[in-house]
């Protein structure tokens, strides 16, 4: 089955684009009825051209939304003290509202102790213990949640997509995507049960065949076989692996950890990639960012 054209394929796209437009009008307002524009700051380390585009993704996205972006870079042989003093000094610059540190960064430098320089009030990629800590409470609520699980809960809302008592199953466990996934999940009433590398296959399997909302964050081409789609589910693929293919230009391309064509014959809803997932990201970090009263109350 084809990626495009099908009316089961969710277009991140379409919806990112949607909340980068509300995301505009936020702004607008903020300035207006506050006189505050909105910074991010995006430090940047070392001379990785992946890390490169990433950024320009974002500079370009701070742009359409009328977010001011002030992009830091540091030498490949920076070190450790160095990172730490100018992720301060953004700390204490009032026209700055979120802060954001490209990964990876070189290795040499420990990432724990850069991110946790990091203002909790100015942590817009939801990293920070403090946020994960409400994250995990109930009744509680962070004052930015991580952005790709956040993109997906964005999405299955508004494709109206049922959570309260649905049985949700997160493959992957990363700080980044799986738990703060489940945690998300849990708050949105789903039942979650949590599989990843360690998960005996034919445990991934059954845990697989049973979910109403499937999420696999593992990072691995095709871990997921597309026959154990349980029929009407609903299928979020945040996977981005490049594999080899002769027939494409660059010699390879990008698929995700599901095996697609046989899981969109199954599944209600699926996501593509690229196309799905990824562009829910950047819109994310556009809405932490901008962040409403919190950005108000930090000038």
């Amino acid at each position: 089955m084809s990626q495009g054209g099908s009316s089961n394929v969710i277009d991140g796209r379409r919806i990112s684009q949607l909340v980068q437009e509300e995301v505009k009008l936020h702004v607008e307002q903020l300035k207006s009825e506050h006189g505050v524009e909105p910074g991010l700051a995006v430090l940047i380390i070392g001379d990785r051209t992946d890390s490169q585009v990433y950024v320009k993704h974002k500079v370009l996205a701070c742009e359409k939304c009328g977010i001011r972006s002030v992009k830091v870079e540091l030498g490949k042989e920076t070190t450790q003290e160095e990172a730490e003093r100018v992720v301060r000094e953004l700390n204490g610059d009032s026209s700055i509202h979120g802060i954001l540190v490209q990964l990876p960064i070189p290795e040499h430098l420990d990432e724990k102790k850069l991110l946790a320089e990091i203002s909790f009030e100015k942590d817009v990629d939801g990293f920070h213990p403090t946020n994960i800590g409400l994250l995990a409470m109930r009744d509680r609520k962070a004052l930015a949640q991580p952005c790709t699980p956040s993109g997906v809960m964005e999405i299955l809302r508004r494709e109206k997509v049922e959570t309260k008592g649905a049985k949700a199953v997160v493959v992957g466990r990363s700080n980044i995507v799986g738990i703060p996934m489940a945690l998300l999940l849990l708050k949105a009433n789903a039942t979650v049960e949590v599989v990843h590398s360690q998960t005996p296959r034919a445990e991934l399997e059954s845990a697989v065949k049973s979910a109403d909302i499937l999420v696999v964050a593992a990072g691995k081409a095709g871990l997921v076989d597309g026959s154990w789609i349980k029929e009407g589910s609903v299928v979020i693929d945040v996977g981005m692996n490049s594999i080899p293919d002769a027939s494409k230009k660059n010699g390879y391309r990008l698929v995700g950890d599901v095996q697609y064509d046989e899981a969109a014959k199954r599944a209600k809803l699926i996501t593509p990639v690229p196309g799905g997932v990824g562009p829910m990201t950047v819109a994310m970090l556009m809405h932490n960012t901008e962040g409403g009263r919190r950005v108000a109350s930090l000038t």
